[in-house]
């Protein structure tokens, strides 16, 4: 096992960063929240480009960083895969030499160890290539390619999508699903995105001035915030199933643990499926089908949680889930933990994302 351990204290800014964090082998942790709330902080403490008072920073029974006991390996010393926000890669070196830079020992094994990498990612044909000459989504598979090269006992990466626009991001999403499931390290996402976290990690951690203000995956996020301000973060409910396509242009979700869902996506395999909570209506339980919405999940209440002049409710179903609704449903139906309701939506309002 190579479970990765960081606890540490800084200022920054007037922020008081204060994180107490594990990350099991072969699990990748979102870190979520807002700009300035420390995110990447937390990955320069670990890689060894800030250093914390206190901090301990330990990976596989390896300290990297002890300073109560004077423990702190340089960068370089530390097998930790690094994929920056901009990815960095050098402008004056092909795509094969950036990769290889962080490869030890010379000559063509360094080279050909390099061009595998680039292979695995699907970018053999641009070794030869200036960074400058490639798409946004290739530098990224580049990136990635650089950041594995020394072999990481942890891999980091920082806003790993944010640098794409709208039509690549989608698609370098779930290469990126599919690499993160095959490194085999513990690996820490930061982003600014909810549902981005939800796509890349197995759980999430809300971040907010320094402090992790709860963990869980999206689905448990959503649906039980421990505060206004990560129930409005959340954003939308998250689902897992597998998905097969059905006549009339709709595809069905075998929801985990139960129940069926329809979008109009057309995916098929297993998915995470996203609806925003104020697309989900409630009625009582029993209540006749009114409207449109295909969508119908048998579900209590759980949690009811004032938004500003929104009120979010925590259902409990098969899968978690969330609805966001006005104080007046919530009193016209009654809502506290305990009460029986369904939930509604329709299939437009689905989203399905392949895992």
């Amino acid at each position: 096992m190579s479970a990765l351990e960081v606890r540490a204290r800084d200022r920054l800014r007037g922020l008081e960063l204060e994180v107490d964090l594990r990350v099991e082998d072969r699990s990748c942790v979102a870190i979520v929240g807002p700009s300035g709330a420390g995110k990447s902080t937390v990955l320069r403490i670990i890689a060894g480009l800030r250093r914390p008072d206190p901090g301990l920073v330990a990976v596989g029974g390896r300290t990297w960083l002890d300073s109560d006991r004077g423990v702190d390996l340089p960068p370089e010393e530390r097998a930790c895969g690094f994929m920056f926000q901009e990815y960095a890669l050098f402008p004056h070196l092909s795509v094969w030499r950036n990769v290889a830079f962080g490869i030890s020992g010379r000559g063509a094994g360094r080279r050909a160890r390099a061009l595998r990498l680039l292979e695995s990612f699907g970018v053999g044909g641009l070794a030869e290539a200036s960074p400058g000459s490639i798409s946004g989504g290739e530098r990224q598979r580049v990136a990635l390619a650089r950041a594995l090269a020394r072999d990481p006992g942890v891999l980091l990466l920082d806003e790993p999508l944010s640098a794409l626009d709208t039509p690549t991001r989608a698609n370098a999403g779930r290469e990126l699903v599919a690499a993160l499931r095959d490194v085999g390290v513990p690996a820490i996402v930061v982003t600014h995105d909810f549902a981005e976290a939800a796509l890349l990690a197995d759980e999430i951690c809300v971040m907010d001035r320094g402090q992790i203000v709860q963990r869980g995956t999206a689905a448990e996020l959503s649906a039980r915030p421990a505060s206004a301000f990560v129930a409005d973060f959340a954003g939308s409910v998250v689902l897992n199933g597998t998905a097969r396509r059905q006549r009339q242009g709709l595809t069905e979700v075998e929801l985990d643990g139960g129940g069926q869902v329809r979008s109009t996506d057309a995916v098929q395999g297993p998915v995470a499926v996203s609806v925003f909570p104020w697309e989900i209506g409630l009625e009582p339980a029993g209540a006749e089908p009114h409207g449109s919405a295909l969508n119908r999940v048998a579900a209590e209440v759980v949690s009811v949680t004032e938004v500003g002049n929104r009120v979010r409710v925590g259902l409990a179903a098969p899968q978690p889930l969330v609805a966001e609704v006005t104080a007046q449903s919530t009193r016209s139906l009654g809502l506290g933990p305990g009460v029986r309701v369904t939930a509604s939506w329709k299939a437009t309002a689905t989203r399905l994302v392949a895992r």
